[in-house]
């Protein structure tokens, strides 16, 4: 195990960062009585995946954006800029709440359900107003806190709950929010030709705040541990830490390639499949019709890989020494897949396997790096305060967000040659995978590991 605890019992010295119970109800407000309901399951997992497939609905985006885009009657481009302000408020808000969070977690839980039900509300509200700037500042800023606030609030409890197996646990909540695309976008299409694009909101909204306000009654922190601000770290203290800033660039890169592949995903595979003996001799209407079951299929199975990674690579750190080992992992497979395409021009030659390849397993190395960032944290600056380290890293999230899109449009719009237009882009994604992996190496050799803080063992 990469992390070992101790657990709590009366006689033994309480962990840093938390104080012990009480053991008479009386004299300790905090303390309540047991019930069925105060297991890992319950108290943890159950809540995690209530809150994070209800926020994770955020990448359902690309479902309506263009349905909006018409019924408000502008560019498609103009109304982008909803899910990039999205994540960067979700980023920024999770750098700027996470003490919130880390002293308070059903507070926050209640604060990530009224933005974001709000925001998800209000943007329907705005679209029937047809007032953009509504739908920037709902989906954008008031849902974005939400997704913060949201994202942030079950990563720590789970943590706590499953001491031994803290990967495991972070990755099982992720995982629910990497499959909230997948489990949304039927409902919504389906609602959307049902009751019309305003009224898909409005049901929505309703049904996640039944499931994260579920979520909020549930969630609680494990018998035996008790926020102390004595023991939390300050942020200015952890960003004066080399080692953060190499943990931040790492997190920060994984997600730019990410995102700037996976925004191409379609385009790439419109361009191999064009080439394939099967299909190049086809008109375009009759080409579109045969590849939309190739094309919507490969991304199903992407977001299985996404979900697959963000729980197998927190697994992964859970069985070894130092959880960057997971990040390497994941670096060097994401350059092997990278290189090959280049070696091989696997695009440009229609080479469907090799292709797949690299978007499935780019794909779970992108969930990945957000599973396993917690517990890397962690490992270096402790539990008592891993909630405000944690929301510090995610800003990288937030300016990931805006770059990542914009990096791959950039590359293969200004390409010299159109009918390879990949060419320049997958090089460049090579190289930006071996600058994170520098990165993740020269956080290794950082020795000021911290001994696992305010962790408590539970029974199951």
């Amino acid at each position: 195990m990469a992390t070992n605890t101790q657990p709590i019992s009366p006689s033994s010295t309480r962990p840093a960062g938390s104080t012990a119970v009480a053991s008479n109800p009386a004299s300790n407000p905090a303390a309540h009585t047991p019930s069925r309901l105060d297991n890992r399951w319950m108290r943890a997992v159950v809540p995690a995946l209530l809150i994070h497939i209800s926020i994770g609905t955020v990448y359902c985006w690309s479902v309506f954006k263009q349905l909006i885009a018409d019924q408000m009657h502008v560019a498609p481009s103009t109304i982008e800029w909803g899910f990039s302000l999205a994540i960067f408020f979700l980023g920024m808000s999770a750098a700027f709440l996470g003490p919130v969070v880390e002293k308070d977690i059903r507070r926050s839980a209640l604060i990530s359900l009224v933005c974001f039900v709000a925001g998800f509300a209000g943007t329907g509200a705005s679209i029937a107003a047809g007032w953009l700037p509504g739908v920037f500042i709902c989906y954008g800023a008031i849902m974005g806190v939400g997704l913060g606030v949201g994202y942030l609030t079950p990563v720590k409890n789970l943590m706590l709950w499953f001491a031994d197996n803290k990967g495991l646990a972070t990755g099982i909540a992720v995982a629910g929010f990497g499959l909230a695309k997948a489990i949304a976008s039927p409902v919504m299409t389906w609602l959307i030709a049902s009751v019309g694009l305003v009224n898909m909101f409005y049901v929505l909204a309703v049904v996640y705040a039944v499931m994260m306000f579920a979520g909020f009654l549930l969630i609680r922190r494990p018998a035996g541990y008790v926020y102390s601000a004595a023991a939390r770290v300050r942020r200015r203290t952890v960003m004066r830490r080399p080692v953060f800033w190499a943990i931040w660039l790492a997190f920060y890169l994984n997600i730019t390639c990410g995102l700037a592949l996976i925004s191409q995903e379609k385009d790439i595979l419109h361009d191999a499949l064009a080439v394939m003996p099967r299909f190049a001799g086809l008109d375009a209407t009759t080409f579109a019709a045969a590849t939309a079951g190739v094309i919507s299929t490969v991304l199903a199975v992407d977001a299985v890989f996404n979900a697959v990674g963000r729980l197998g690579f927190s697994t992964l750190s859970d069985h070894c020494r130092r959880r960057e080992t997971s990040y390497v992992v994941i670096f060097v497979m994401s350059v092997a897949v990278c290189l090959l395409q280049v070696v091989f021009h696997s695009i440009d030659n229609g080479t469907l396997w090799m292709i797949l390849m690299m978007l499935f397993l780019v794909n779970a190395g992108y969930g990945g790096g957000f599973s396993t960032l917690p517990v890397l944290l962690e490992q270096h600056f402790g539990m008592s305060s891993v909630s405000t380290v944690h929301g510090l890293a995610l800003s990288a999230w937030a300016f990931a967000g805006l770059s990542g899109n914009q990096l791959a449009s950039f590359v293969v719009t200004h390409a010299a040659d159109q009918s390879h237009r990949y060419a320049g882009l997958i090089p460049v994604l090579a190289v930006l995978y071996v600058v994170a992996l520098v990165a993740i190496v020269l956080v290794m050799r950082d020795r000021k590991s911290a001994d696992g803080g305010d962790s408590v063992n539970v029974a199951a």
